[in-house]
Formats: structure tokens, sequence, C-alpha cells
């Protein structure tokens, strides 16, 4: 369907730049991982991974991110595994949901509350988006209705018997 080649790359393009961006300059996206990581609750991470992190672990968290996220857009944008890279996708915003939840504990002002509140509602319609697009089986049955279809042909042929 024409609708579908023209409206999963449209989708994918923001996972793409995003992803290119944060593999280009890390540092800014290293900074919001650090600051995320300090409003974690104690004990949500692994004792490995309760420690303080250096920044250059930091960078390269959020270069593998970034390539992740632009890697699954340009599959859907190729149509590789476009379900497949679009439930990966969701998976990946999740942690830019985490990392734009309000801050009660920080005081912030009125503009950075705004545009924190922005860029969660942002992540949160991209993850629906990608579980729309994970979900559309471009007009094919489902794994559900095939299993189904074989068992009940194997329950007539042995009706026959």
């Amino acid at each position: 369907m024409l609708l579908r080649r023209i409206a999963r790359p449209l989708f994918a393009t923001w996972f793409v730049a995003e992803g290119v961006d944060v593999v280009r300059h890390p540092a800014p996206h290293a900074q919001e991982l650090r600051s995320t990581l300090g409003r974690l609750p104690a004990g949500l991470l692994p004792p490995a991974l309760d420690t303080e992190p250096s920044d250059a672990t930091l960078r390269t968290a959020a270069r593998v991110h970034g390539a992740a996220l632009a890697t699954a857009g340009l599959m859907i944008i190729g149509g590789r595994a476009p379900r497949t890279a679009a439930l990966a996708l969701a998976a990946l915003t999740a942690p830019l949901v985490l990392a734009n939840l309000p801050d009660r504990r920080a005081a912030h002002d009125r503009e950075e509350r705004q545009v924190r509140r922005d860029r969660l509602v942002q992540a949160l319609t991209l993850t629906g988006a990608a579980l729309l697009v994970a979900a559309d089986r471009e007009g094919r049955p489902g794994l559900a209705w095939r299993v189904g279809q074989v068992r009940e042909a194997r329950a007539h042929a042995h009706a026959g018997d």
C-alpha cells in the first residue's frame, strides 16, 4: 500500500536524525543520562551498575543508544524487518520517557518544566507510533490465525480418517 511506503519512512526519520546526532555529539546526551541515573531510586539498578559511571562510559552508552536508534530507523525506511525494528524503537524510547519524567526534587523554572513535559509527550507519542508500526501486518494474517488454521486443518484431516 502506498500509504505504508510513505508513512513508515516519515515516522522513522526522527529516529535516524536523533540517532545520528547522538553518535556525532554524545556529550549533552551523556549529561542527560547522568542526570537521569541520579534520579533513579536506590536499588533499582544492579549493584554492578549502581556505581558512578565515568564520562567516557556515559558517552559510549549514549553513542550505542544513538546507533541503535539510527539502525532501527534505517531498517524501517529500507523495509527490512519493519515490525521488529519498530518494536526495537519502542523499547529504545523507554529511556527517553524515563529521562523526561517530572523531577519534583530539583527546582526547575517554568520554562524548563515546559520543555521537559514537551519532550515527555514526544517520547510517549513516538513509543505509541512505534507500537502501531510493529502491530501492522500489512494486511496479512497474524501468527495466531495461521496456527489456528493449521490446527483446524489437522482436526479435519484426523476426523476424516
